[in-house]
């Protein structure tokens, strides 16, 4: 049996009423302490645990700036989504320019090719008219000379009696046709026709030549246009590489901005949180102190009778399950120090079925307590005891789902049967048990 506490005079029973043993007493100050430094201190949760130490809080001064730095790269990137927007208007009108002077070209390069083909043809055209003006010329000399041979007055008749043969007679009898019906002015037509085949040949070449500086311009403006474009593609590029880049920062601000909203809203949550767990652990300390208050009074009686042990009443007398709980339970933190109810003699003190361990007391009054799943004893059998004298500690032994003290009452004064509802046995000696009928 472990070493027992060091019991009260027996004068302690005849203490004056409204005061308890020195033990509860202190019991009643560490809880009120632990729910004050609950209170004033540490954040309890619904399930019992200890809430997270406070997040951080982010200054007034680092959102504005988050905010500042957010707004300047908004900003900037609006600038710049609007150089992007003007690079890609001036590439589009770069790009019509490129391909009309694409097409201009073409057309300098396809009226080239035509003005080519008509200074050949006006070439062709001169050297048959050269051709025609040669032959002419061929036989009117030949006709000239004939007439000279045969003087001027030679008649026409006579100069085909002249002729050497049937074909000679043939081409002078045509040489004098001709220029019967023509005069001599064939000459001058030959030679119109030759100049003005001369000056179309001329005009071709000229419109050929012109043509050509036509295509070299045209050539030069699409090389230029072409340039201009690339240029414009290069400035395209660059901006917009210079946006992506400021659209990362400002993507990068924005975080930074929610990142630390974010650790605010939190830090404004458990501040509220706080606050009204707090509120909870004062309303819990006021409702323990207004309970220890009134067990001033009720926990012990000028008649000799105390409360068994602090707490609260898990369960009562009466059934349960099919079956009849024989007492009223008491749950406590697992030492919490255990009382005789009333002077007495101890029957028993020790391992009992079902309560582990248990102590069973003979009142003077005769009636027999009961004291199940202790966690230790501090008396033995034959040992007298006084009201209000610990004998054990609360625990958590035999069948029990939690540490408590179970209580009982035989007032018959049989040690395992006549149990009776312990709370109006108690109540009708003084001591008030909360939660029980």
């Amino acid at each position: 049996m472990p070493q027992r506490p060091l019991r009260p005079a027996p004068a302690a029973v005849r203490r004056s009423p409204g005061r308890r043993p020195a033990a509860l007493r202190r019991s009643s100050r560490l809880v009120a302490g632990v729910i004050a430094a609950l209170a004033a201190g540490a954040v309890v949760l619904a399930d019992g645990g200890v809430a997270m130490a406070a997040p951080e809080n982010p200054t007034d001064q680092q959102l504005a700036e988050a905010r500042a730095a957010q707004d300047v790269a908004a900003a900037e990137v609006g600038r710049i989504a609007g150089l992007v927007a003007a690079a890609e208007a001036q590439l589009e009108q770069v790009q019509v320019q490129a391909e009309a002077a694409g097409t201009a070209y073409l057309a300098a390069e396809e009226a080239k090719q035509a003005a080519d083909a008509a200074a050949e043809q006006a070439a062709q055209a001169l050297q048959v008219a050269a051709d025609a003006e040669a032959a002419a010329q061929a036989r009117l000399a030949d006709f000239s000379r004939d007439s000279y041979k045969n003087s001027s007055a030679l008649s026409s008749q006579m100069a085909l009696l002249d002729a050497d043969g049937p074909a000679d007679l043939v081409r002078k009898a045509a040489t004098l046709d001709y220029v019967a019906d023509h005069q001599i002015d064939v000459l001058g037509a030959l030679e119109a026709a030759r100049v003005q085949q001369a000056d179309a040949d001329a005009a071709a070449r000229a419109a050929r030549d012109q043509k050509a500086a036509a295509e070299a311009a045209a050539q030069a403006a699409k090389a230029e246009a072409e340039a201009q474009l690339a240029n414009q593609q290069t400035t395209v590029t660059q901006v917009s590489a210079q946006k992506a880049s400021l659209d990362q920062q400002l993507q990068a601000a924005q975080v930074q901005l929610l990142s630390l909203q974010g650790a605010r809203d939190a830090y404004q949550a458990w501040v509220a949180q706080k606050a009204a767990e707090e509120a909870a652990a004062r309303q819990a300390a006021e409702r323990a102190r207004v309970l220890a208050a009134a067990d001033e009074t009720s926990d012990s009686s000028g008649s000799g009778y105390v409360r068994p042990a602090s707490g609260s009443t898990s369960s009562c007398y009466g059934s349960r399950w099919g079956v009849t709980h024989f007492g009223v339970d008491i749950a406590a933190a697992i030492g919490t120090p255990v009382y005789a109810a009333t002077s007495g003699t101890v029957q028993r003190a020790g391992a009992a079925t079902g309560f582990g361990l248990a102590v069973y007391i003979r009142g003077d009054d005769g009636a027999v307590t009961v004291y199940g799943h202790v966690n230790e004893y501090y008396v033995s059998a034959g040992e007298r005891v006084s009201a209000g004298e610990q004998i054990a500690e609360v625990g958590n032994r035999g069948q029990s789902t939690g540490p408590h003290l179970h209580f009982e009452v035989h007032p018959g004064g049989a040690m395992y049967g006549g149990q009776i509802d312990p709370v109006p046995w108690l109540r009708a000696r003084g001591i008030n048990i909360r939660g029980c009928g």
